[in-house]
């Protein structure tokens, strides 16, 4: 464990934002199970839907910006093909 102040206040801050990116890690993953799952009309929407999830992780640096256009070309290849 730390010892120094700002050590301490540094472990606590990459706590917050491990479970901040967890969490966007976790719902981008269930959209993509959703759209890879959905059927018929649902199908459209959902592969929106996982496409905004990818927009929104990697605005926020979780995914790099290569690595969310390959799933957005996926995606997309999906529901087209």
């Amino acid at each position: 464990m730390a010892n120094i102040k700002s050590a301490k206040k540094r472990v606590r801050v990459i706590e917050t934002k491990t479970l901040r990116n967890k969490m966007i890690k976790s719902s981008l993953k269930t959209a993509v199970k959703k759209a890879d799952a959905a059927e018929g009309a649902d199908k459209e929407a959902a592969v929106k839907a996982a496409i905004k999830k990818v927009d929104q992780a990697c605005a926020k640096g979780i995914l790099h910006k290569n690595t969310a256009a390959r799933k957005k070309s996926q995606l997309a290849k999906k529901l087209n093909g």
